[in-house]
């Protein structure tokens, strides 16, 4: 799902207090906000915010790429924010059974192992994989699934339709998830094997290449 500052083509800028990472910090802080309304039970209150955070998510990218205002923090924040609202909310689904934990196990063991991977880029000089639109498309559809998972606990119709398109989406996402996975772990071994090039200068050399 996300198209914050980190998604643009505009060299990103040390700035911090900007209007986009501003709304991303506002996101951060509704994250415990949408644990504590799930394992609360209240979870047409979850909805509401969940969707103002994907909302804001959205909104941030916009202002981002019309207004120049993208940043090195920016890169960081959008994608560290969407993670965490995933995480707490799929944890909250679980814990209230609303979903099995084998989801949670299928989405938390990708970052994990793509995390094991960073500090071997590091050393090597790179800053990290840039995101590739499989892995957004995968956030995305995991963003809204989980809001109609928790739609689809309303009684009639409108719950058991929400259920349909919210597992729908949530396999989706977990799908293109790991085919996002499964390029990152590519261009991790073109780097640990020397294919993507070596900068020998000091000085940080680009992302490693995105697969088409």
């Amino acid at each position: 799902m996300s198209t914050g500052p980190e998604h643009t083509g505009e060299t990103d800028t040390d700035r911090v207090l900007t209007v986009p990472n501003i709304i991303s910090m506002i996101r951060l802080l509704l994250v415990p906000v949408v644990g504590y309304l799930i394992l609360s039970g209240h979870f047409v209150a979850a909805f509401v915010v969940l969707v103002v955070a994907g909302f804001s998510d959205w909104l941030d990218g916009v202002i981002a790429r019309r207004f120049h205002q993208t940043s090195k923090l920016g890169r960081a924040l959008d994608p560290a924010a969407d993670r965490l609202f995933i995480f707490v909310t799929l944890v909250g689904l679980c814990v209230q059974g609303i979903v099995p934990w084998w989801l949670l196990i299928a989405i938390a063991a990708k970052d994990l192992l793509v995390t094991a991977c960073l500090p071997f880029m590091f050393r090597r000089g790179y800053p990290g994989f840039p995101v590739h639109v499989v892995g957004k498309s995968g956030t995305f559809a995991l963003m809204y699934a989980f809001p109609l998972l928790l739609l689809a606990q309303i009684p009639g119709a409108p719950g058991e339709i929400a259920y349909v398109l919210g597992w729908s989406a949530a396999l989706w996402g977990v799908f293109l998830y790991w085919c996002a996975g499964a390029i990152y772990l590519l261009q991790f071994r073109q780097v640990i094997t020397g294919a993507a090039g070596t900068d020998r200068t000091g000085t940080a050399p680009p992302n490693p290449p995105v697969a088409a």
